[in-house]
């Protein structure tokens, strides 16, 4: 059964109604496709820098701590072995890379398991435009409020609105994203996402045909 949705406007009233894409918004919910692709997302934006000392490293002196026989103590030959405070790290972090691949097909297929998965629950917002004259965010509270109440929300957005942005900016329970770079983890993170018409047609176009997105200038967009 194709899911139809009313569309509001920024005060909250509806205006229209609009048919979802069922090959987008009524593919199979499959939990551990979602589960890799946020697995991939997360492991890829470590950086990796992490790094410990080890004994060889370690800036102290490399003398014998004190004489082999005659002390009554046991047998050390130096200040930096990791048995020591203030010694070298043994089998500590080095630098390395976290990045996995995912397969373009797996990595789209996990996008519409995830807004399959908001359809089905209700979590899908359509509104005709969201348009400022001017960056307050006073009045994109007021119109998120309009539209989904206190959750919290992400906003799609077809091209760059920087009236939009700085507006919804500092609000903690919002957060803005390109619709081309929409990605499983906000997805997953935020209990509605409202999506204007002209992201929506976007984002059909994109999982829909399953072809590459394309930016501003022509260039295809990598998936997150």
């Amino acid at each position: 059964m194709t899911i139809k949705l009313p569309v509001q406007n920024m005060t909250g009233a509806e205006v229209g109604e609009v048919e979802l894409d069922p090959t987008v918004f009524e593919a199979p919910i499959n939990v551990g496709l979602m589960h890799q692709a946020y697995v991939r997302q997360m492991a890829n934006a470590r950086l990796g820098t992490h790094s410990t000392k080890t004994r060889s490293e370690n800036n102290r002196t490399k003398s014998k701590w004190y004489r082999q026989k005659g002390t009554g103590r046991a047998r050390h030959g130096s200040r930096n072995a990791p048995i020591f405070v203030g010694g070298g790290i043994a089998h500590g972090p080095k630098p390395r890379k976290y990045t996995k691949q995912m397969p373009r097909k797996m990595r789209r297929g996990a996008l519409r398991s995830a807004l399959s998965a908001k359809a089905a629950e209700g979590e899908i917002v359509v509104v005709d435009q969201l348009e400022l004259e001017a960056p307050k965010t006073r009045f994109m509270k007021d119109a998120l409020y309009a539209l989904v109440g206190d959750e919290t929300s992400l906003v799609l957005l077809a091209q760059k609105n920087e009236n939009v942005e700085l507006s919804i900016r500092n609000l903690e329970e919002a957060r803005y994203l390109r619709a081309m770079y929409l990605n499983v983890r906000d997805l997953l993170k935020y209990d509605r996402v409202i999506i204007p018409l002209d992201a929506l047609e976007q984002i059909n176009n994109w999982l829909g045909l399953d072809q590459a997105p394309v930016g501003e200038e022509g260039v295809e967009v990598a998936d997150a």
